[in-house]
């Protein structure tokens, strides 16, 4: 049975889903249902991240749209936004903007597929939850990540206790209002490869040793940047420029990991004092960094949207 186009008050529609930094993540990929798949973890999202403004024509056929501000193809969003249109014949179009650098380890896989799901969900009236599944299906089918999708349902620190998306999985979050240097060293790295071999998970698994049971005692953001610290070391993933550089951030007195996975690294200063040393160990790197909050809100549809959509790249 073919759906009803939406309604003509609907011209465009518009979200936001925030970036996010992994900090430590085992995979989970055993249960038959793929909603229940994905990763335990911990990280922190992102007050930048991805946009997307969804419009509908209705017509004859079944057309779907995305253009992104980058160059080539965006196969994970446009999926989404696919199997969200099915049954409705008419065009529809995307336009998705990235604030981050995409394969860098800042979760944008995740962040364009729901922000996209999200704005054509709110503009053929399909049920939000139906879109977050869409989303992370599409994610965890396409190769971007695992569990990225969940974690950025809500903002600040977050804590997957069960992997999947609600109700199948279970993310704690919590509030944080510090700052968190962000810094490109090196060329994106692919995800699908890593993500697709078992002996890259089995390190992965191995390295996330019982991080996650003393973040469920001490959920706060030192004990995350320290377990991202800890993960990275032993996963021992970082090229030799980043893992230098890692080293002499960490001797300021900071906390510094790399973005998994990418080749950029995060760091937090845990007083003002290390965060000056922080700021002038990075301009001898001489690489740009970014000083960036913390998400204070998840994925999210945005009303009566105006203007162009915001979004560009922050490096």
């Amino acid at each position: 049975m073919t759906e009803e186009a939406p309604s003509p008050r609907f011209r465009s529609t518009r979200a936001f889903a925030p970036g996010h930094l992994t900090a430590v993540f085992s995979p989970v990929l055993a249960p038959r249902d793929p909603r229940a798949r994905g990763s335990t973890g911990a990280g922190l999202t992102l007050e930048l991240g991805a946009w997307a403004e969804a419009r509908f024509s209705p017509g004859r056929r079944a057309r779907v749209t995305v253009r992104g501000s980058e160059r080539g193809p965006l196969p994970i969003s446009t999926e989404v936004a696919r199997r969200l249109l099915r049954g409705r014949k008419g065009t529809l179009e995307v336009d998705l903007r990235h604030e981050l650098p995409v394969g860098q380890g800042f979760g944008m896989s995740a962040a364009g597929s729901l922000a996209t799901a999200l704005a054509v969900a709110e503009l053929l009236g399909i049920p939000r939850q139906r879109a977050v599944e869409t989303a992370h299906l599409a994610d965890l089918f396409g190769g971007g990540g695992l569990g990225g999708v969940s974690a950025i349902l809500g903002g600040g620190l977050e804590l997957r206790e069960r992997a999947g998306v609600p109700p199948w999985g279970r993310v704690r979050h919590a509030r944080w209002p510090g700052r968190v240097y962000v810094s490109v060293l090196g060329p994106p790295i692919p995800s699908p490869p890593l993500l697709s071999d078992p002996g890259f998970l089995g390190r992965v698994r191995r390295a996330a040793g019982d991080a996650l049971r003393r973040l469920d005692g001490s959920f706060d953001a030192p004990s995350v940047f320290a377990e991202a610290e800890r993960f990275g070391t032993r996963l021992a993933f970082a090229p030799p420029p980043l893992a230098e550089a890692l080293r002499r951030l960490r001797r300021t007195g900071t906390w510094a990991a790399q973005a998994m996975f990418g080749g950029a690294l995060f760091a937090f200063a845990p007083d003002p004092s290390s965060e000056g040393r922080l700021k002038e160990e990075l301009e001898a790197l001489g690489h740009s960094a970014l000083a960036l909050r913390s998400a204070s809100r998840g994925a999210h549809t945005l009303t009566r949207p105006h203007g162009p959509v915001r979004g560009r790249q922050a490096f």
